[in-house]
């Protein structure tokens, strides 16, 4: 259960001494999960409504639950751009001898419309969460974040400190300004935002078919997308057909994005770099080597800023470790989650 994971790649801040770094990546591994089934399907999900404290403003989240032994403690777990509640299906399915899974889709994403007014920053999201953790009603939670879905999770264990008992981030979205096209599924995103040739960008990128679309999402976001098994992509490839005819979808995405954006570059106090040394429960950080979207240079920072945090870096993984590799997210997870030592 402690042991220290010897069969992973583990980055280390040169800012540590010899102690210190040990201790950040020496992260306990559990052992005995169930084996894969590469066929498993999602399971259903349902809608939860979020009455405001102040009884203004309704809105609802869309959730899929994977449920753990009688009793258990409940994970909750917040996927990244372009993603959904699907992500997280493996993963749940690996810690289900131990974890009770919530797997959200984030307002706009999935099937979760966004409520009107909805600005999809960080901060509003974080707002919907912290409603969905107390409507739940069970209690300090497990809460995983991926890419954008981490940065949500950050700011949510910094403000709900009581509703968080440990935190994983997974490729978090920390500011990176590095201007590269392989970081885009698709380079035309970018102009679609702009003022004159942003519509006849949009009309283009509309043509792209659903399964198109999965596997240029693919090829950016897994370090080897040729061992994703082809029903995998057919069942991604049904979700863009399904988002396709939902009516918010790709405004909520283009402004996810650029709120996320925003945030990189705005004052040094509102960053989410700030935010983390105020993160009270034990942390995970969790970062693939080939990640082409954030880069992995900023994992040892990441990990040293957050008091009780510690770091793992997964070799020939990219940018959705939860989806690549689900086995090994799921046994240091779920070693952070059962740890008494961390």
């Amino acid at each position: 259960m402690t042991t220290r994971a010897t069969d992973v790649n583990l980055h280390r801040p040169a800012r540590r001494n010899r102690l210190d770094r040990d201790a950040l990546t020496r992260v306990p591994l559990v052992d005995g999960l169930p084996a894969l089934d590469p066929h498993l399907r999602p399971p259903e999900g349902r809608k939860v409504d979020l009455p405001a404290a102040d009884g203004s403003g309704s809105a609802w989240l869309h959730l899929r639950e994977t449920e753990g032994p009688p009793g258990a403690e409940t994970a909750v777990h917040l996927h990244g751009l372009a993603g959904s509640s699907t992500n997280w299906t493996d993963l749940s399915a690996q810690m289900s001898g131990h974890l009770r899974s919530v797997a959200v889709d984030l307002p706009g994403f999935g099937r979760s419309q966004p409520p009107a007014g909805f600005g999809y920053t960080r901060q509003e999201n974080a707002d919907l969460i912290i409603r969905l953790l107390t409507e739940l009603g069970a209690g300090a939670v497990h809460l995983t974040g991926n890419s954008f879905g981490a940065a949500v999770a950050i700011e949510v264990a910094v403000r709900r400190p009581d509703l968080v008992s440990t935190l994983t981030v997974i490729s978090p979205a920390m500011p990176d300004l590095r201007p590269s096209p392989s970081r885009i599924s698709d380079p035309r995103l970018a102009l679609a935002l702009l003022p004159l040739i942003g519509p006849p960008t949009r009309r283009r990128l509309a043509e792209v078919t659903p399964r198109e679309r999965a596997e240029q999402l693919v090829r950016v976001c897994f370090a080897e997308p040729d061992r994703i098994p082809p029903h995998r992509l057919d069942e991604a490839a049904e979700e863009f057909a399904e988002r396709a005819s939902l009516p918010w979808a790709t405004a909520a995405l283009a402004r996810t994005t650029v709120e996320l954006m925003r945030s990189w570059v705005s004052p040094p106090a509102r960053s989410l770099w700030r935010l983390l040394p105020r993160v009270d429960a034990p942390a995970l950080v969790i970062w693939g080597d080939n990640d082409r979207v954030v880069s992995v240079r900023k994992a040892p920072r990441t990990a040293t800023l957050l008091p009780r945090g510690r770091l793992l870096v997964l070799p020939r993984t990219g940018h959705v470790a939860q989806l690549e590799r689900p086995a090994m997210v799921a046994r240091a997870i779920l070693g952070l989650a059962l740890s008494d030592t961390w």
